[in-house]
């Protein structure tokens, strides 16, 4: 359940913690763990085969990247340190309104822990005055939420990574800094954890067809993982008959539920199976792809008709980044199946189709999958814009301190730009002369046609990129709203001179916000936006290499900086008009 909170904007005295909490997201990459080997480079994990160049850098294994870990969680330290009421309305926020999966592990695992518990505050005689606010039933809660078909919720390994977090040393040793634990303690400070994933399990313990339905998904793993960590002892044998999982006695004779006449439900392999039986046990047991996959004897291996008997239990994001299997089957020549296939393709939220190309050969399925990603960039930017006339100038530094940055300005240019409506979207390149750039189209192929010419030369000044836009004619109607985004170092001329060139060419900027590319340089763009006193937002434009991070930090950095201009709710009033989760 939930309960109301007035939708008030932020108090001025509270924008310190308001720029925290945006900083989460502009200044935090969404994955913390990786399910294949990757290389810490500097302290960002990169993947370890790369396809177009050699990197180097220190092996990580599968799991939990610790340096991405450390800088999301101590974020959300100072956003509770600040103020723990919005950090509350941020997990409650992360859980029922997104879909960052990571983000929302993060915020449980703090809530669970941190010290504002409920405990009685004492009168002077001794007597209990009142009981503080308890936000960790906001942990609780966010484990126990459950909304049917909801993909929100957290998932069993959800569940078993908020503990994974917190036994982190390196965040342990954070949660025993902020007060959270006993600070000689050898134990990590884990909180609630326990009690919220003990009646997490007796609810589904409970409740047949949902421990059947996380089984066929292929989680019975994770739920043993988690039954073992808990010392878990269910009501009857059925839990373990449903998990496939044997009993034997421990050594201290403890054990008393599951030793005789258990019922296994075994996931039998298909082995001895014809390939007609095998898709009639799929369809007859409804498997999901996960758990039919794995009992496949290699003689016969996926085939075209098996896939078919899948294809039912397929999300939309399964089908997805099941392209290329199902291009190698031939599946996608099926008139029935490429119209669902395209209508996935319609609904991506993320960029991994910019990943997923580059392992299929048709170049039609390869532009269709770009497609996908500048799909997910335009709704991130319609959501942002829906209430507001909103025009975007983009200055891209092209300078010569830009030599080592500009290709990594290219690459996130290429991703966001072509969410923007043309007509809204207006860009120059400078260094001491400014080039207005036009694509040819709102997508990704054209952005990067208009942008492959660019090098990093010359000297640098913002405002030559103003001043071209103006010579090229471009005004902004009375009523609009502009945002001012500058892609490079922040080196060049004096934050008033780029404020005056706007004011002298009568461009009334809103906002301002800065994508850094490369090192730092200077301070123009920030400086430029304190003369002019509006707001200012920077990320680095690394991030942007993160397919799920690019759609949420295109919406945040454009609802971020209009709020204090706008008298629409920005991002951090949405945050705040959450209604905080509460146990049932």
């Amino acid at each position: 359940m939930t309960k109301n909170v007035n939708k008030t904007p932020l108090p001025e005295a509270q924008m310190g913690p308001a720029e925290k909490l945006l900083d989460v997201v502009l200044g935090s990459s969404a994955h913390l763990w990786h399910n294949r080997p990757g290389l810490d480079v500097n302290g960002t994990w990169m993947p370890a085969k790369q396809k177009t160049k050699k990197v180097r850098g220190k092996p990580v294994k599968p799991g939990l990247y610790v340096p991405a870990a450390v800088a999301l969680y101590g974020k959300l330290l100072e956003v509770h340190k600040l103020n723990p009421d919005l950090m509350a309305h941020l997990a409650s926020y992360a859980l029922t309104e997104t879909d960052w999966r990571d983000l929302k592990v993060a915020c449980a695992a703090l809530m669970l822990v941190q010290a504002r518990a409920g405990v009685p505050v004492h009168d002077d005689d001794g007597s209990v005055a009142f009981y503080d606010d308890d936000y960790r039933k906001i942990g609780e809660a966010m484990v126990l939420w459950y909304q049917k078909k909801s993909a929100r919720m957290l998932t069993p390994k959800a569940v078993l990574r908020v503990a994974e977090l917190l036994e982190t040393p390196e965040i342990a040793a954070m949660n025993r800094a902020a007060g959270f634990g006993d600070p000689a303690g050898k134990r990590a400070p884990t909180g609630r954890w326990g009690k919220a994933a003990t009646k997490w399990l007796s609810v589904r313990e409970a409740n047949d067809a949902m421990l059947q339905g996380l089984v066929k998904a292929g989680f019975k793993q994770t739920i043993k993982s988690l039954a073992r960590k808990l010392g878990y002892k269910p009501n009857s044998e059925r839990f373990f008959g449903l998990l496939g999982w044997k009993q034997s006695q421990a050594k201290d004779g403890r054990r008393t539920v599951g030793l005789t006449n258990l019922a296994i439900t075994k996931s039998d392999r298909f082995d001895g199976l014809s390939e007609a039986e095998i898709c009639e046990a799929i369809v007859t047991q409804k498997l999901r792809y996960k758990d039919a996959v794995g009992r496949l004897p290699p003689d016969i291996g996926l085939t075209p008709a098996i896939m078919v008997a899948l294809l039912p239990t397929l999300s939309d994001r399964d089908l997805r980044q099941l392209t290329p299997t199902l291009e190698e089957l031939g599946l996608l020549q099926v008139p029935e199946i490429r119209a669902r296939w395209e209508k996935a393709i319609a609904s991506a939220t993320d960029q991994r189709g910019l990943n997923i190309a580059a392992n299929v050969r048709d170049k039609e399925l390869k532009e269709k999958l770009v497609e996908s990603a500048d799909n997910a960039a335009k709704k991130a930017v319609a959501a942002a814009t829906e209430e507001v006339n909103l025009r975007v100038m983009f200055l891209i530094d092209k300078s010569g301190s830009m030599q080592t940055g500009i290709e990594a300005s290219k690459q996130a240019l290429g991703k966001i730009l072509a969410g923007f409506p043309l007509e809204r979207l207006h860009i120059a390149a400078f260094d001491t002369v400014g080039q207005v750039l036009k694509p040819k189209a709102a997508s990704t192929p054209a952005v990067k046609h208009m942008l492959a010419p660019l090098k990093g030369e010359g000297g640098t000044i913002h405002g030559a990129g103003v001043q071209a836009l103006h010579r090229d004619g471009l005004r902004i109607e009375a009523g609009a709203k502009l945002i001012v985004i500058v892609v490079g170092d922040d080196a060049g001329e004096s934050g008033a001179q780029l404020a005056a060139t706007f004011n002298s060419l009568g461009y009334k900027v809103d906002a301002m916000a800065l994508m850094i590319a490369g090192s730092r340089g200077g301070t123009t763009v920030k400086d430029c936006a304190t003369t002019l006193g509006v707001p200012y937002s920077e990320i680095k434009v690394e991030l942007f290499d993160d397919p799920y991070h690019v759609p949420r930090v295109l919406r945040t950095m454009l609802e971020a900086p209009i709020l204090a201009s706008v008298k629409t709710p920005g991002w951090v009033e949405r945050v705040m008009a959450t209604k905080l989760l509460e146990l049932t």
